[in-house]
């Protein structure tokens, strides 16, 4: 199996808890290090990998193939041309950039230099979202009316991350959770017709935003996209309404926690939620009515770089795309104007 050369450039959470532990999973990885300015961090869980003191080490060592940009989102644009420019794959993290402009560019200089470049929407793994994606692609809710998505936490603190609380082109929560869950909805119904939005900044002393409602709007049906930090106690973050019935799913995957805890990612039961989590289905099979909880599949964040892994050396196509993520930015793009302007902005 061919070893694809790989460096993060950041090993905080994002790299020691989502990246790392896949890269050094899979077979077909080498966890070459990550850019460290002053830790040496990436050494304590893999005394292997290298601290890398500057970017330009990265981009000049001939032998990494494939470079994660997990630093912050007003970042993405420039390390991504750079490491393009470099001869070399990116991964880059969610928000892909911070305007649509941006990922344009960076999707066609990917083609230009022949590089794969693919985005980190790890969300379309998760168990709740996989499962509610089962029950809408077997048309067990009819054809649907309607669809909300929520992103909901109780958390009035602000963030002791600087880059996350400082205005700036990407903080605020609709280019942090935004894009999970656009990319969710783009995923399963595409682009829409209409986006109307509501931005708001809800903490005390925020100065970026922390509260949106999204609405899209589809020819048939319409799917509105919810996230803010006060929500202690919170509905299901998936409502699904069909013209035969409904699906309620609550967000219980389990990746992210057993991650934070060191758990090892291939084991048997790696991903599979508590049956307390399963999601409702409320509706009609052959002319019966049903009301039953749902089994819910197992997530799994190893599929995605498996499908990374297969693009680098098969030459498939990115497990998400830098069109998919370019289509993510248009909606933000799209729902930062509706604010401003407080209409609906047609696509």
């Amino acid at each position: 199996m061919q070893k694809i050369k790989t460096s993060l450039l950041s090993y905080g959470m994002s790299g020691k808890v989502f990246h790392a532990p896949f890269i050094a999973l899979h077979q077909g990885f080498e966890l070459a290090g990550s850019w460290e300015r002053s830790k040496n961090l990436i050494q304590i869980d893999y005394p292997n990998a290298k601290s890398y003191p500057t970017l330009e080490s990265i981009l000049e060592d001939k032998t990494i193939d494939l470079v994660i940009v997990n630093t912050p989102v007003e970042t993405h644009f420039e390390y991504t041309k750079k490491v393009l420019q470099a001869g070399k794959h990116a991964l880059v993290e969610k928000a892909f950039t911070t305007t649509l402009a941006e990922a344009h560019e960076l999707a066609a200089l990917s083609k230009e230099k022949k590089l794969k470049l693919a985005v980190f929407q790890n969300r379309r793994w998760d168990s709740d979202f996989k499962t509610v994606t089962k029950i809408i692609s077997e048309k067990l809710l009819g054809q649907i009316v309607e669809a909300e998505f929520h992103f909901d936490r109780y958390n009035p603190n602000l963030s002791p991350k600087q880059h996350k609380e400082t205005a700036n082109s990407g903080a605020g929560i609709l280019k942090d959770l935004g894009p999970h869950l656009i990319d969710q909805a783009l995923f399963l119904f595409g682009l829409p017709k209409a986006v109307f939005a509501d931005i708001r900044i809800t903490r005390h002393g925020s100065l970026v935003d922390d509260c949106f409602d999204i609405l899209l709007y589809y020819a048939d049906f319409r799917v509105r996209l919810k996230a803010g930090f006060f929500v202690r106690e919170s509905i299901p973050a998936y409502i699904i309404q069909g013209t035969k019935g409904s699906f309620l799913k609550s967000r219980g995957d389990v990746q992210e926690e057993d991650l934070k805890l060191g758990k090892k990612t291939n084991t048997k039961n790696w991903g599979k939620e508590s049956e307390e989590n399963q999601g409702l289905l409320h509706t009609e099979i052959d002319g019966k009515i049903i009301k039953e909880k749902i089994e819910t599949l197992a997530g799994n964040y190893y599929d995605f770089f498996e499908g990374l892994h297969q693009s680098i050396t098969n030459n498939t196509i990115e497990p998400v795309t830098a069109q998919e993520g370019a289509n993510v930015m248009q909606i933000i793009e799209a729902a930062i104007q509706s604010n401003t302007k407080k209409i609906a902005i047609n696509l």
